[in-house]
């Protein structure tokens, strides 16, 4: 089922927390809304559910407008960050709920109930839990459960509330590689709000983006990794450093430094420019940006390099190359740096 925003708006007192944000998400799309809190991706996804009526603008379900329509009405699946299974019920009883709740002229019988209850229990590899009580089961098995009660009752689409916010970061590695295989083989059209970036990059066939109730980019995980489209973008995503300079002529200049970098804008002014740390590589001082050594950080996947670069007030982080045959800088020396990829933005 397509799913189409237009002009979506929603406030709560004088803050915007959606501002006539427009989105397409395609049948059998895995969409991603990403933010840090207060940025509206919540919202937007309580919205589309119908458990908030937006201030303007219409949510619309293939060409059927549906920004009117109860949670109900939508027949939208719904999972929470904590689950929200009932206690009294058996895990097949939970699954089974939005069937047996159904008016009667559209409840199935007994034996669809049971077969369709049957196939979920097996889709979630849970196949002999269907006896048990959520009290028996674990974090990840519950959320799995939730997920099978939220598909029986074939959603037009599925929303998902930060769905492994509350289980600790083993299970949520495993669980969302579940989800993503889940997800190959139902092709149900979802939508999942989080604020961590990783968890978004390794699910979503598309990441939105959102800041202050807008959208600032959409596009795939590689889009949005590798071509943010502005400087919020490049800094919530992934780690990054900045260089406080100016575009001068096309390009990026740091005052006190003789490198000159291409800028690619035609602004002049002010800038920042971002680049990551593994986009830095060591060069000749004479050659390179020079930067001297504050500290080194040995971790059990990296060691990385803390580093000041003279009239700059934020240090750069720089991961030193696993394949480098020299030995790793000490603190107090100084090491040039080439940058092999990097960003310019005019500062605003």
């Amino acid at each position: 089922m397509d799913l189409k925003i237009r002009q979506l708006s929603k406030h709560y007192a004088n803050v915007a927390a959606l501002d006539a944000i427009d989105l397409d998400v395609e049948s059998g799309e895995l969409v991603a809304l990403l933010g840090p809190s207060g940025s509206g991706k919540t919202t937007l996804l309580r919205v589309i559910a119908g458990l908030l009526h937006p201030d303007s603008g219409r949510v619309l379900f293939g060409e059927n407008d549906a920004t009117s329509l109860s949670l109900r009405e939508r027949n939208v699946g719904f999972v929470f960050q904590h689950y929200a299974l009932f206690k009294h019920m058996t895990v097949a009883e939970n699954i089974a709920f939005g069937l047996r709740s159904r008016p009667r002229r559209r409840r199935p019988d007994k034996a669809a109930i049971k077969r369709r209850v049957d196939e979920l229990l097996t889709l979630i590899q849970l196949p002999e839990f269907g006896a048990r009580y959520p009290e028996q089961l674990s974090g990840g098995q519950k959320q799995r459960v939730a997920l099978a009660r939220a598909l029986a009752i074939d959603p037009t689409v599925l929303l998902l509330d930060e769905p492994f916010g509350a289980l600790d970061a083993k299970v949520r590695v495993e669980l969302r590689r579940w989800l993503r295989r889940l997800h190959e083989q139902t092709g149900q059209t979802t939508l999942f709000v989080t604020h961590d970036q990783e968890e978004a990059l390794e699910l979503a066939d598309r990441v939105v983006v959102l800041k202050d109730g807008g959208i600032e980019q959409v596009g795939t995980p590689d889009e949005i990794y590798g071509e943010p489209a502005s400087a919020y973008v490049f800094d919530f995503i992934g780690r990054a450093n900045t260089l406080e300079g100016r575009i001068d002529g096309g390009q990026f200049v740091l005052d006190g430094h003789a490198l000159r970098l291409p800028a690619d804008t035609d602004d002049s002014g002010p800038a920042q420019l971002y680049v990551r740390p593994h986009d830095l590589a060591p060069t000749a001082l004479d050659t390179g940006l020079r930067a001297e050594v504050a500290a080194v950080h040995r971790r059990a996947d990296r060691t990385t390099l803390e580093l000041r670069v003279q009239g700059q007030a934020k240090p750069l982080e720089f991961d030193w190359p696993a394949a480098s045959q020299a030995a790793v800088p000490a603190a107090g020396s100084e090491i040039g740096l080439q940058l092999l990829r990097y960003r310019v933005y005019p500062a605003r």
